[in-house]
């Protein structure tokens, strides 16, 4: 079994993507990594030949400063990389830049790849997320973050990367079919110092507004406000190893009480018929489970 990464990534130093610990937890599980370096402002080229040469294959892009309507361009750049992956490989292994995965989840990846290889009905494998907020002691809890997503597709071209390259899709705008797997993503996009926060924002709202929607929707603070916020509940698990150095070296503080949740009724009544029946309502799925 040939299993290759992939990703993308533009301006990982300004932006403080986690990008070199993405690639490396996942390393591990890969034969090879394709990514896809966008033209940058700071050094993230540099960042990227130097974590395995030998494995990881670069090819250099520039994005598309026209396209900002949804994100589009991030699912134009997952593309070129996916596109680039050599024919020989079995699986494909997405992981975004601020996105991580945990060492004690990669035997139970690489069993489920191993176990549905030559299945032709699934075309991807689904993993579970814990997103991160405010700093790495909070995980969000509220249904309008997702708590699934393919990031293992099967080596078919007619896969594409879909929207803002959250997911991924077939042609005919199909649904991949999915297996779930028992492992988990760390989602590290809305942990970062408050300045630094700031400055994603205003750069990632410009992929999907234009100029005058920017001017009129994005505060012109230098520090993000991450008391907007409803609901969080305190981490208690552990964070990968590879992330360990940023969480040791967060330099912020942000406090968060849980008791004062401000989750939205509706979806205290999701969470309440869940916990009572083991239903999920109205959950957005960009999969079909098999």
């Amino acid at each position: 079994m040939k299993v290759t990464g992939f990703s993308f990534i533009r301006n990982a130093v300004i932006c403080d993507y986690p990008v070199v610990e993405a690639i490396k937890s996942i390393l591990p599980l890969c034969d090879d990594f394709v990514i896809a370096v966008g033209k940058s402002s700071d050094h993230t080229l540099e960042l990227i030949q130097n974590i395995d040469p030998e494995k990881i294959k670069i090819i250099e892009t520039v994005w598309d400063e026209n396209l900002r309507k949804g994100g589009n361009v991030l699912a134009i750049e997952t593309d070129k990389a996916f596109q680039a992956i050599q024919k020989d490989t079995d699986w494909c292994f997405y992981i975004q830049a601020d996105e991580i995965v945990h060492e004690n989840s990669l035997n139970n990846i690489s069993e489920a790849m191993l176990k549905w290889k030559d299945d032709i009905r699934v075309d991807g494998l689904l993993l579970n997320y814990l997103h991160f907020y405010g700093s790495y002691q909070y995980v969000a809890d509220a249904y309008n973050w997702y708590r699934k997503e393919i990031r293992i597709i099967r080596n078919n071209k007619n896969i594409f990367s879909y929207k803002d390259a959250q997911g991924f899709r077939k042609s005919g705008d199909q649904k991949l079919n999915v297996k779930q797997v028992d492992a988990f993503i760390h989602h590290y996009g809305w942990v970062k110092h408050p300045a630094v926060q700031q400055r994603k924002q205003k750069i990632f709202h410009s992929l999907w507004h234009e100029d005058d929607w920017l001017k009129k929707n994005i505060s012109k603070d230098n520090q993000y406000d991450y008391n907007a916020i409803d609901s969080l509940l305190v981490f208690e698990g552990t964070h990968p190893s590879v992330m360990t150095k940023r969480v040791q070296s967060q330099n912020w503080n942000f406090e968060f009480d849980t008791s004062k949740s401000k989750m939205k009724m509706k979806y205290r009544i999701r969470r309440w018929i869940e916990e009572k029946f083991g239903v999920s309502i109205g959950e957005y799925m960009n999969y079909k489970l098999i």
